[in-house]
């Protein structure tokens, strides 16, 4: 049956699932002031919760939680191993990175529109999940930096971008316009009403 929901899995056989701009305060958060790019250090940052049911979080601590250009950790606590701990860092403090990894946890990475919105660029493999942000048309190495799914070229790619700082600029240029059609609040709820209106009419309830 045709539902309203937050996210959806990125297929051609989603029609069921009708996104809405849902869970906005997390999800919607943009950064506001700027740091310049060329003066952020040339590391990786990402703090998030991992758990036993996401393999896929759990594999990349283990592949680089002590690599000398990721400062990554888990914040959470539960029965994975202790040394993948860190402290809590503010939006702020990861800003301070040229890269930002975004992956995916229970569905979308939920600090994807704010790395977007910043003069930071989030690096994570093709999305497999998208929410009211269309995750599903963002593009490879011109939104973001794309990793493999196994996380195997992660160094070559941010090596790449460190030596390239021209393209890693034009991929802040171009998300940053991406986030840019999401932020006219009166554009965005009159967007959300008609999606709600063509729902009730497709399943009859007018």
């Amino acid at each position: 049956m045709p539902s309203l929901t937050k996210s959806r899995p990125i297929s051609d056989k989603n029609e069921n699932s009708v996104l809405l701009k849902w869970d906005k305060i997390r999800h919607f958060t943009y950064v506001k002031k700027k740091k310049d790019f060329s003066i952020k250090k040339n590391i990786m940052v990402w703090r998030g919760k991992v758990h036993l049911s996401q393999p896929h979080r759990i594999r990349f601590l283990e592949m680089y939680h002590r690599h000398s250009m990721c400062n990554i950790a888990r914040i959470n606590k539960n029965k994975l191993s202790t040394e993948w701990l860190g402290g809590r860092m503010t939006i702020s403090e990861q800003l301070d990175y040229k890269f930002i990894l975004a992956i995916e946890g229970n569905d979308v990475a939920s600090n994807l529109k704010w790395i977007m919105s910043s003069n930071s660029i989030a690096v994570m493999p093709k999305p497999k999940f998208e929410t009211w942000f269309m995750e599903g048309l963002l593009i490879p190495n011109y939104h973001y930096i794309a990793i493999k799914d196994d996380y195997s070229d992660l160094e070559e790619q941010l090596n790449f971008y460190i030596v390239n700082q021209i393209k890693a600029k034009k991929i802040i240029e171009n998300a940053n316009k991406y986030v840019q059609q999401f932020k006219n609040k009166k554009t965005e709820n009159l967007i959300s009403l008609l999606v709600l209106k063509k729902y009730f009419e497709k399943t009859n309830q007018l």
